[in-house]
């Protein structure tokens, strides 16, 4: 329901899907009782005059974009912030289940319309662009893959979805319709990631044999699920922030607003939500396709949160970039690499986040946002390592939804990245337990179990047309 107020209108962090009613004779029928300048370009606009956007719309490179926001306070609202920064783009509305974190947003934009339900935003929202999908993991893909259905231009945080079949879904329907794409890894576009990359291109360490990735980062739990039932806040739609899960009593701080992240049916743990900034500069500079197989030999899950201090390890087939074969290991909470591979770096200390990229000609030391190091350094005095300049990540989205350019991590490039990351964590499940995976088949192949938590089950008021 839209909710009134302060002559604004209300937003949410919802789950599901209307129908696609995006067809140009419904849009014609729709915009007969409001027809404005904005909907007569869209319905009557000359082919001649304007590029043609995926819902076969007029569109002028010139025109302000018309946004809505999914989520509102915390990452939501730093995305908000970041793409009205541009004075191309107009945030019209947002959606949040939880009334109580519209408040921000509602002092920065007064006119925004402001709903509790994602699917009431779609469906009465007839004149938007484009959107961002920043809400919890668990409603990545449903509200992101409606968004697309109607033809929007879509900006979702990582990672982009929260099971492997989602996120290839999603990579999927964005080709086909000829959708703007990004997801919210915005340090891909920052100078020290593309000097990552650049510097393994040029061959500075030669064919990469290994790469240790990490991040001490905790978002897992070894404690049981609260024995209690609590009162729900009012201004909350607890059924909307479970969206696509299942029905359970609310607990106090045990799930929202932060603690989601936790907890397997809403979050990805650590590595969900760190794996897709820190391996995407290894996915890049390697050119890595899908792995072979990967094991856990770290913290396993309990009955409701991920597990803590995870150690996973993949192998993948060989690229340009790599020795005939390549593994990656990931770890994080108090794990770390082991001696061997720090003490490649010397006497510098370990960052808390990073990457140490092992070659035949050296190795890179990649603490997470700062230069790169090459080791030994005598070898590289001379080197002249280069210094590519950066973008801004959010302004490429909005200068690609107007016809300039291109983004940089678009859904081709975030769905197979986030299908890797995903794949980590599915094997946390089974420990110590070597997973063979059949990338084109969407399957592991050698325990059949494991593919239960390649997709997931919707709850029927949540059913999402192509997932």
């Amino acid at each position: 329901m839209a909710v009134e107020g302060d002559g604004c209108v209300a937003l949410l962090d919802g789950l599901a899907s209307p129908e696609d009613s995006s067809s140009l004779l419904e849009d014609l029928l729709m915009s007969m009782s409001r027809i404005n300048r904005r909907t007569a370009l869209k319905v009557c606009g000359s082919a001649l005059a304007f590029p043609f956007d995926s819902r076969g719309y007029a569109k002028s490179p010139n025109e302000t974009l018309n946004h809505a926001s999914f989520g509102a306070s915390g990452m939501a609202l730093a995305d908000i912030r970041s793409l009205t920064a541009s004075p191309h783009l107009r945030l019209v509305a947002i959606a949040d289940v939880d009334l109580n974190r519209t408040g921000e947003v509602k002092k920065l934009f007064p006119e925004v319309r402001v709903y509790q339900d994602y699917r009431e935003l779609l469906a009465k929202e007839q004149d938007l662009d484009s959107v961002n999908v920043s809400t919890p993991d668990h409603m990545h893909g449903p509200i992101t893959m409606q968004a697309m259905q109607q033809g929007l231009h879509v900006y979702t945080q990582k990672p982009l979805t929260q099971t492997i079949y989602e996120a290839r879904q999603l990579s999927q329907v964005a080709a086909a319709k000829g959708i703007v794409s990004q997801m919210g890894i915005q340090i891909h576009s920052h100078p020290v990631h593309k000097s990552v990359v650049a510097t393994i291109h040029d061959g500075a360490i030669g064919k990469v044999t290994e790469v240790h990735s990490w991040s001490g980062k905790q978002w897992g739990d070894r404690s049981p699920r609260p024995d209690r039932i609590d009162p729900v806040p009012d201004g909350l739609d607890w059924n909307g922030w479970l969206g696509v899960a299942s029905e359970r009593p609310y607990i106090a701080g045990w799930y929202h607003p932060g603690n989601w992240r936790k907890r397997l049916d809403f979050g990805t743990g650590t590595f969900g939500d760190m794996g897709c900034h820190i391996l995407d500069p290894v996915f890049a500079a390697l050119e890595l396709t899908a792995p072979i197989e990967v094991r856990s030999e770290g913290g396993a899950p309990n009955a409701h949160s991920w597990g803590l201090d995870s150690v996973v390890r993949y192998n993948f087939p060989a690229t340009p970039q790599t020795a005939e074969t390549l593994s990656l290991t990931w770890y994080d909470g108090d794990r770390r690499p082991p001696r061997e591979v720090t003490n490649l770096i010397g006497s510098r200390p370990l960052s808390d986040q990073g990457s140490i990229y092992i070659g035949t000609k050296g190795v890179l030391y990649s603490p997470y946002i700062a230069p790169p190091v090459l080791l030994p350094a005598e070898d590289f005095a001379d080197y002249e390592r280069p210094a590519p300049d950066g973008d801004n990540h959010y302004l490429q989205f909005v200068e690609a939804c107007r016809g300039n350019g291109t983004t940089s991590t678009p859904f081709s490039y975030a769905g197979p990245l986030t299908e890797m990351v995903l794949l980590g964590c599915l094997a946390t499940r089974f420990p110590a337990t070597t997973l063979t995976w059949d990338a084109l088949g969407l399957r592991v192949t050698n325990v059949q179990d494991a593919n239960r938590f390649v997709r997931r089950n919707y709850r029927d008021e949540y059913q999402t047309v192509g997932l």
